[in-house]
């Protein structure tokens, strides 16, 4: 049982909840100060404005999909040192090459930065950033931020948050984050857990009754109630990192014995905390949860909301070939040329039979899932045969572990196959099911060609979410889609070792060792980000694409897998914007890029050409206010863009194309806002659905610097259709702080700092 409470909330001595009507012997505002996120951010605040918050970080996690941009915008913004632990992991672009940069260039590039800049780099296959992060780095009580959106170390006790690169680059530079006090919500918990309901099966119920009606978008979520006790930490982190698919802003959980005693196993007693909030805790909101209830769920695609009870879809199999159905075709709307026949997966047996499993990442990759596997595969005593059956420890010292437990042999005994720390099957850079086949994944996304398949190639792959115990029934039954609950045998865990001679002897930790002059190491295709233009009087901008789906993701923004190793070169990455959603848009953008360029050259004859459009529709614009002081660009329109990744390519490719401005409903996630405000992207919102306007449309823009420097918030805007006629559109341009609107007016956070701001 799930249950929703949309008003303000007292959790009483962490045991139960009372209506916030009741006089429960304290005042609202005392009990709000209750929570345990208001003395994380107090304690971490720098200001003595408790609304609008300066936060200051205590460590900080960067990974090789991302530390190069986000390295360019700090050397160029004026790093001197890293103020505070800073980790490079290299756990998504690790495969030796995939297209674009050599990998290992990239690995070079980032090791050369820990020393000469006082990092500390983690060596390929070693652990994914939020394993390393949870083992190592972070504290209960403290606050980290990280270039991914799954960054949750909620169950260790630490505020962390996940975010764009821009953001990272400011912590590098010793900046402080700016946080508007988020609501917080208490998810409490009461029962345990059936012994064969994982955490997946927990975080998944959750984000089915959350996401789509937006009930926890940029909350945090507190995780409170007696069931808390009832899970382990590695039950407990592998619901912490799903939160993000809630939409939620950060975590935290109560700590307890079992928080303390993962702290010591890993070496690092002293970083344990007792948190727990006030006896009389006031919250914006409730999600109770009784955890005696949770049945085995699957998410079928392409959302991890899209819940479903697996008991119901293995008994009406048809049924969810509709929905999937459903779901594609729209999905695929602007790609005729994608087909999908699902239909020969329900065999003469009326079953559902699948064609892959996955377990990996921070999500899964711990030892008690793994280990959960190994018994279940002894218990069934079945080979998976030709099944393909993957699984990815989330770190060596967890995969020493396996071995010494005999797990890992037993996995390899029944034909999984079992590989190094890697997120390549959560971003679509390993394991790609082949055409039209079905993947069911212990991971932490399944978008529309997450998995790595590619629509602009015909090529059609899905994945289902399910907790790695109903994966391993499935697996280990012939790919017949089976739940955890019709095999289960009882398991005892053994106590965990990790092994810290591991990372000893192959991390590399700078911190406070920085070696000024120590030469960067550049490979021949890593490249800084091109100049930008700080932000004209007028714009004059052409509409390049528009996009009607409710959500629009950032793997749809910018795909994730296929792009991964050309990330160190923006001109290269830019070219696969929006190429899964609207495979026009990059030409469309360019095209107008070229007119920008000739007009910053002076080229009056090339950018008169485009201004001509202006005269077509009456409006007349001296030459040299065209020529001076009128910025040509392209714009975006999509209902709500940003859901899922922190990754700033969804944003920054869009300005090296030429973007200067986004419009929509609102944005899915504060973090693809932040990106595009720290990329000089304009982040205009506009209330009525659907919006009329057309690729190939202009919008003029009078006076926009002028608008945003008065901090308006509605501007008028003039769209003009290609035959001239003219029709006006309000725009609306809200909360945008003052440290925004600097870094908008210059064009690019990058900008604002070379003007020494």
């Amino acid at each position: 049982m799930i249950k929703l409470y949309g008003e303000p909330t007292y959790v009483m001595r962490n045991k139960v909840i009372r209506s916030g009507k009741e006089k429960v012997g304290t005042t609202p505002e005392t009990a709000r100060k209750g929570t345990m996120t208001y003395k994380v951010l107090k304690a971490h605040c720098q200001t003595n404005d408790r609304e609008n918050l300066s936060i200051k970080f205590d460590s900080m996690g960067v990974y090789d999909n991302t530390y190069v941009g986000i390295l360019q915008t700090a050397i160029a913004s004026g790093l001197k040192e890293f103020p505070m632990p800073c980790v490079f992991t290299n756990c998504h672009n690790c495969l030796n090459a995939v297209g674009g940069t050599i990998n290992e260039d990239v690995h070079k590039y980032a090791l050369s930065a820990c020393k000469k800049y006082g990092g500390i780099f983690v060596p390929p296959h070693e652990a994914v950033i939020h394993q390393y992060m949870r083992e190592m780095i972070v504290s209960a009580g403290d606050m980290s931020i990280v270039s991914d959106s799954h960054t949750r170390y909620g169950s260790l006790g630490s505020l962390s948050i996940g975010e764009g690169g821009p953001e990272l680059a400011k912590a590098m530079l010793g900046k402080s984050y700016a946080l508007k006090y988020p609501k917080v919500v208490a998810v409490f918990m009461t029962g345990m857990p059936k012994p064969w309901v994982g955490p997946m099966d927990v975080i998944l119920s959750i984000i089915g009754e959350v996401f789509k009606n937006g009930f926890v978008k940029n909350c945090v979520l507190e995780f409170v109630g007696p069931g808390v006790e009832n899970l382990s930490m590695d039950f407990r982190n592998g619901i912490d990192t799903m939160t993000t698919e809630s939409t939620c802003l950060s975590s935290l959980w109560t700590t307890d014995a079992k928080t303390e005693e993962y702290f010591a196993i890993h070496g690092r007693p002293e970083d344990y905390k007792e948190m727990k909030p006030d006896d009389a805790a006031l919250y914006d909101k409730v999600i109770e949860v009784n955890l005696d209830t949770i049945e085995p769920v699957i998410a079928l695609p392409f959302h991890p909301s899209n819940v479903y009870s697996l008991k119901e879809i293995i008994a009406d199999p048809k049924e969810a070939l509709s929905i999937i159905d459903k779901n594609a075709k729209r999905t695929f709307e602007n790609n005729p040329n994608v087909h999908w026949n699902l239909a020969g997966k329900i065999h003469d047996d009326g079953k559902l039979y699948v064609d892959q499993g996955v377990i990996a990442g921070c999500c899964s990759g711990s030892f008690e899932n793994l280990y959960a596997v190994g018994k279940m595969a002894e218990y069934m005593n079945h080979g998976v045969g030709s099944f393909n059956f993957n699984v990815y420890p989330a770190s060596q010292p967890i995969m020493t572990a396996l071995m010494e437990a005999g797990t890992i042999k037993t996995l390899m005994d029944y034909g999984v196959r079992v590989k190094s720390a890697f997120c390549g099957p959560c971003f679509g850079a390993g394991d790609t099911p082949a055409n039209n086949e079905f993947s069911i994944r212990h991971t932490t996304r399944n978008f529309p060609n997450r998995e790595g398949s590619n629509p602009a190639m015909n090529q059609f792959s899905c994945v289902a979410l399910m907790d790695s115990r109903s994966i391993a029934a499935t697996s280990f039954n012939g790919g017949k889609l089976t739940s955890a609950e019709d095999v289960w045998q009882d398991i005892t865990y053994p106590k965990y070792h990790f092994n810290s001679q591991i990372y000893e002897n192959t991390v590399y930790n700078g911190f406070k060792k920085a070696e000024k002059d120590v030469e960067m190491v550049y490979g021949p295709d890593i490249r800084d980000w091109p100049d930008m233009t700080e932000l004209a009087d007028d714009l004059l901008l052409k509409v390049a694409s528009v996009i009607h789906d409710e959500v629009t993701t950032t793997d749809e923004l910018i795909p994730s897998g296929e792009t991964a190793s050309y990330r160190s070169n923006p001109e290269k990455i830019s070219a696969f914007t929006l190429i899964r959603k609207d495979p026009k848009y990059v030409g469309r953008a360019k095209t107008v890029r070229e007119f920008e360029r000739a007009r910053l050259k002076g080229d009056e004859k090339t950018a008169m050409e485009y201004f001509s459009i202006l005269e077509k529709a009456g409006i007349f614009v001296p030459k040299d206010r065209l020529m001076n002081h009128t910025g040509i660009g392209s714009v975006l329109y999509a209902k709500r863009p940003g859901d899922g990744s922190a990754r700033e390519y969804a944003a920054s490719c869009q300005k090296v194309l030429g973007g200067f401005a986004n419009i929509c409903i609102e944005y899915a996630t504060k973090r693809y806002r932040s990106n595009c405000v720290n990329w000089g992207i304009l982040p205009f919102t506009y209330g009525t659905d659907p919006i009329d306007l057309q690729p190939g449309e202009y919008i003029y823009l009078s006076n926009i610097r002028n608008s945003v420097e008065k901090g308006l918030t509605e501007v008028e805007a003039t769209v003009i259709s290609e035959d001239g006629k003219t029709r006006v559109m309000k725009l609306n341009l809200p909360d945008v702080t003052e440290a925004e609107k600097q870094v908008l007016l210059a064009g690019s956070l990058i900008n604002f700092y070379k003007l020494g701001k």
